[in-house]
């Protein structure tokens, strides 16, 4: 017999038995499936998170309040405990003020973008005329380096700029759904239009073009003002603080960059060398890289989940090829008698198991990505395809395939032909 003779005919017997093959099928696949879904999934939000972090690229990062950890003693507070002399209070747990950012961003001599900002309402409601929206429209105060470090792009009208930021004047600049809702899908209606943000008018100078969403938040639902009209509208509380953002031209000048920051910043919230960094530094895609890493223990409950479920449907298949090998027991003394040897009686049906497994390994594939991609509409992402676990996952169905089959081929190219014949 021939290799083509030997598929020909495991694939015949497969397909004759369509109930047995089904079944088998079906609980490969569906522990592929398990394992390709998930693994989609989660490609589909490393793309979103990568997109939603990387809007600053990887050449920025922020400087931000930090608040002091529980139970940590720096020296100065140590001293203080010892009753040493009390030159100053300890300058841990202060946020960041507006002066302080705008020190930083006037004596930060490093080449790169410096932003200001500080976050207004998460729930504002605009109105204009006799319309108004829900009270979930975000506003954040930037300055006129905002946009271009956050991603934002002006469509229509201006940014802000520097005169709009030290006179604190009332304009604004608007992302699509809010634009939409008043002035229909021409984004450059609204300029010069007075709009109502909690009450309070602002001028509308520019209008934003469209993100999109992320994570169920749209990113176009969002007003942008100037930082101190944000302080004096929208966030009156005393301890909130303001971040600074930067952004160098390359990835090289990054640490250069950092340790510039750091040691001015430290200068301006006056510490001295034996007290710890009241504030944090952040780099713009370690929250991502923390995410992403995070998203490994999913990873391996999926292989998990994906590995118990195919050893079910490797034990199932090799009871089901040795029922298959007592089935046919006279056929396979009839392949021997005229001719055919041991080994392809076990070609026969290794390669009717590894066929049964791969079909199971094809439908959870394809079901898999489906699944998988219901998330990345979800989250607006392209279709998704994890090819690496695509081709891992064949991999381990022939493998599964492989090892199920064996025993039972083996005993069917052991049968005596003249006994196998005379079977009842």
């Amino acid at each position: 017999m021939t290799f083509r003779d030997t598929i020909s005919l495991a694939y015949r017997t497969v397909r004759s038995n369509k109930l047995r093959t089904g079944i088998t099928v079906a609980i490969i696949a569906l522990g592929i499936t398990a394992l390709i879904g998930i693994n989609t999934a989660i490609a589909a939000i490393k793309q979103k998170f990568v997109e939603s972090f990387s809007s600053m690229g990887a050449t920025g990062f922020t400087i931000r309040y930090q608040e002091p950890r529980r139970g940590f003693n720096n020296d100065e507070v140590k001293k203080e405990k010892k009753g040493a002399k009390k030159e100053k209070k300890s300058n841990q747990g202060k946020v960041i003020t507006k002066q302080q950012a705008e020190l930083f961003k006037q004596n930060y001599h490093f080449p790169a973008q410096v932003s200001i900002n500080m976050t207004g309402s998460r729930d504002a409601i605009i109105s204009y005329e006799n319309k108004k929206t829900n009270p979930n429209v975000m506003v954040v105060g930037g300055d006129e380096n905002y946009t271009g470090l956050n991603g934002f792009s002006v469509l229509f009208g201006r940014d802000l700029n520097t005169l709009d930021i030290q006179s604190a004047r009332n304009v604004c600049l608007i992302g699509k759904d809010v634009a939409t809702k008043f002035f229909g899908e021409n984004l450059e209606r609204p300029l010069d239009r007075i709009i109502r943000i909690n009450n309070i008018p602002f001028r509308v100078i520019g209008s934003l073009e469209p993100k999109g969403s992320t994570f169920g938040r749209s990113l176009d639902n969002v007003i942008i003002i100037s930082y101190p009209n944000v302080r004096r509208y929208f966030n009156s509380n005393p301890n909130a603080s303001f971040s600074v953002q930067v952004r160098v031209a390359d990835l090289k000048m990054m640490d250069a960059a950092i340790g510039e920051a750091t040691g001015t910043f430290r200068t301006i919230r006056k510490l001295n060398v034996t007290e710890g960094d009241n504030f944090a530094i952040d780099k713009s895609d370690s929250i991502a890289e923390m995410l992403i890493r995070n998203l490994s223990f999913v990873t391996m409950a999926a292989l998990l989940i994906g590995v118990i479920t195919l050893v079910g449907a490797a034990i199932g298949l090799m009871n089901i090829m040795l029922v298959a090998v007592t089935e046919r027991t006279k056929e396979i003394g009839l392949v021997k008698a005229i001719g055919g040897k041991g080994r392809n009686v076990r070609q026969m049906f290794l390669y009717e198991s590894i066929i049964i497994s791969l079909l199971g390994a094809a439908f959870g594939i394809v079901l898999g990505i489906l699944l998988g991609n219901i998330v990345g509409v979800l989250l607006s992402t392209s279709f998704v395809v994890p090819w690496d676990w695509v081709i891992t996952g064949v991999v381990i169905c022939t493998i599964v395939g492989l090892l199920a089959g064996l025993y039972p081929a083996m005993k069917a190219s052991r049968l005596n032909p003249i006994e196998a014949l005379r079977y009842e």
